[in-house]
């Protein structure tokens, strides 16, 4: 799970002055002038102008470059650090020492450069996702005593009755009670077409917000259709779902990646190093032969080579980029160690019902013996539409739809028998509909190819369901919860982006688990689990592949879920508990979604690896390349803050990373 650090300041800069928030690249642009013009008064003017005349541009250069870096360098020595910023400010003066002012404005030029486009590269990735906190809309139109005016969100009461025009910003997570649209859920889901929601049959007694049907559903920040409708306020503001999206988003930065932590620790020891290596290379003059201008040359050489700038923005400007590219798509990412670890997963555990299936039973068979499909569709209908049991409801839906079918009144007396089925009259006679203990304890006798057929349902993970009329069974009906539509699709993608293995953990029966993970292209299914017993399932197969990810509702799964490598929650814009507790939450209730997520997440982790070697690389060349005298300091400064740009634009890449790249 998330890891969190107090650490907060890590490169991130937010500067405001007399540009407003551009004033750090403005400044650093303005380095770059008078850094050239000093440059070109010094080639080609006269050999004897003053030598004001070029040092007066290189001062201003300094003052430009130099201002934000002194700032931080300031900042961070009364913290009692000794980062990067004072390394570059201490090569800067050692550049003016010993008569570079070129070199050391062509430093501080690159160097505030690399500040300004860090800055520009976090303050993007963070507006991408801020973006989400100008959604909600700033007033709602309630209806109160037949009176409709206007009030501000944070004056909305549970329970109030808004108005909703069409193609207005919703103002309120709640439930539809009047009217019917199609919903663009996009800026909380990334759901890409509207999605029809119609108003509740009935406010009475009402389930909570995360069990309501999500046809019925609205999030605050999400846009209305064609129609108006009026929805039933059911969680405040500072409760809505984008605004604790928000709020989590912008925990984000102090959840840092392992690659971070690693890099801070290193800094930590490397910095006063180089300052010790530094000073010891100023007194080479006593043990070399030359004077101790070259030493002090050679040592602020090695100084600006040495210094890890590269390297200290390699990480969080790849971490935050990816993280605003995934909430670009209805992804919550919580933090550098969750994308980290979910690039490096080969192994992922699934929960079955509502992750891998549709979570509700569908009508698959209706099959008819020595009696008519229709006649034997009605019969059931009928007798299924005056039950409560969930499996009822679903038979008698599925069949109204299939056989166009109105009631008719036809049946009644329906009565459950306690783990067999339930018993009816229709058209005066007896109905029973369930298992074989059922027909066989009513005495009669069940043909044996459609006891064959029964057994072939079952073992296919269908729920099957024997139909006697009149004292002699007619027919036999079958319901399964299918596999997603998508499903398929999906672990072929995961399977084509290296994952491994791919394991269902339910608690059905394990013919059904083995069924479903037959049909859709599993590695392996484990039935008959308790919550318990997933956990367990999940260490073990932490033990047996290091990482795992566990892909669930984040509701039910949350023990397993927190006990896997990274747990994944999926439709979790309307559960607030899968907010709060997964490591990675899909906003829509999509799994298609999964193999975007894990792309990027590997996208981030190579370019993360990309960048610390290009920033060690270069360091690796110089510093022996300048202790050597190899180079001088302006080749140094330039291939050293080169590579500090390089990292900063190859972590920007994410930003518009695509799962068809």
């Amino acid at each position: 799970m998330a890891e969190h650090s107090n650490d907060t300041h890590d490169h991130s800069h937010d500067h405001n002055g007399i540009f407003g928030k551009r004033t750090e690249l403005y400044f650093s642009l303005l380095c770059g002038v008078f850094l050239l013009i000093g440059f070109l008064i010094k080639t080609f003017g006269s050999e004897t102008q003053s030598i004001w005349m070029y040092l007066t541009p290189f001062l201003i250069s300094y003052a430009f470059g130099g201002y934000f870096i002194t700032i931080e360098a300031f900042e961070k020595i009364k913290r009692g650090g000794f980062e990067i910023d004072f390394l570059m400010i201490a090569a800067a003066i050692g550049a003016a020492y010993i008569g570079s002012w070129a070199e050391g404005a062509l430093l501080l030029f690159l160097f505030s450069l690399g500040h300004a486009l860090e800055s520009y590269a976090m303050n993007k990735a963070k507006k991408s996702i801020e973006a989400l906190g100008d959604l909600t809309p700033k007033t709602a139109l309630v209806k109160r005593d037949d009176k409709i005016e206007e009030v501000a969100i944070e004056e909305l009461k549970i329970n109030d009755i808004i108005v909703v025009k069409p193609h207005s910003k919703i103002s309120a997570d709640g439930v539809i009670i009047s009217g019917s649209s199609a919903i663009n859920q996009a800026p909380i889901t990334g759901e890409s077409m509207p999605i029809d929601k119609t108003a509740i049959a009935s406010t009475h007694n009402l389930p909570d917000f995360k069990d309501i049907d999500a046809a019925h559903v609205v999030f605050t920040g999400t846009i209305n259709g064609d129609g108006s409708i009026e929805v039933l306020v059911m969680k405040l503001s500072k409760d809505s779902t984008v605004a604790r999206l928000v709020k989590m988003v912008s925990e984000v930065e102090t959840q840092k990646s392992p690659t971070q932590r690693m890099t801070k620790k290193f800094e930590k020891w490397y910095v006063p190093i180089v300052i010790l290596v530094v000073i010891i290379l100023c007194f080479a003059y006593v043990v070399v032969d030359e004077p101790f201008g070259d030493s002090l040359y050679r040592a602020i050489t090695v100084l600006v080579a040495a210094s890890p700038c590269a390297l200290a923005i390699s990480t969080p400007s790849a971490v935050l980029s990816g993280i605003a590219r995934a909430a670009q798509k209805g992804v919550l990412i919580k933090g550098g160690k969750a994308l980290e670890d979910l690039g490096s997963i080969t192994t992922i555990a699934f929960d079955k019902t509502g992750t891998l299936t549709e979570g509700k039973p569908k009508l698959t068979n209706v099959v008819p013996y020595k009696y008519t499909e229709t006649g034997l569709a009605r019969l059931v209908f009928e007798v299924e539409s005056l039950s409560n049991h969930p499996l009822a409801r679903a038979i008698a839906k599925d069949l109204q739809l299939l056989y166009v079918m109105e009631h008719e009144n036809m049946a009644s007396n329906v009565t459950a028998i306690q783990g067999k089925g339930i018993s009816a009259t229709f058209k005066e006679k007896p109905v029973f509909i369930g298992n074989e203990k059922l027909m066989t304890d009513e005495g009669m006798t069940i043909a044996p190819d459609l006891l064959l057929e029964m057994q072939e349902m079952l073992l296919g993970g269908h729920t099957a369901m024997l139909v006697a009329y009149d004292k002699e069974v007619v027919g036999l009906i079958s319901v399964m919860d299918i596999p997603r539509a998508t499903a398929v699709s999906t672990l072929k993608k995961l399977k084509a982006i290296g994952i491994k293995r791919m394991v269902m953990l339910t608690g059905d029966h394990q013919n059904v688990g083995d069924a479903i993970a037959k049909r859709i292209g599993l590695t392996e299914a484990r039935g008959n689990l308790l919550p318990e017993d997933k956990v367990e399932a999940v260490k073990k197969l932490m033990q047996r592949d290091g990482k795992i990810a566990m892909v669930g509702d984040g509701v039910n799964d949350a023990p397993a879920m927190a006990y896997s490598t990274v747990s994944v929650a999926m439709g979790a814009a309307g559960s607030d508990v899968a907010l709060e507790t997964a490591d990675v939450a899909l906003m829509s209730d999509k799994i298609e979604m999964l193999p975007f997520v894990i792309g990027l997440s590997r996208a981030s982790k190579r370019i993360i690896t990309q960048n610390i070697w290009i920033s060690m690389g270069v360091v690796a060349l110089l510093v022996p390349a300048t202790i050597l005298d190899l180079t001088s300091i302006g080749l140094a400064v330039a291939f050293h803050e080169g590579s500090t740009l390089v990292v900063v634009i190859n972590a920007l890449r994410l930003l518009v990373y695509s799962e068809d790249k």
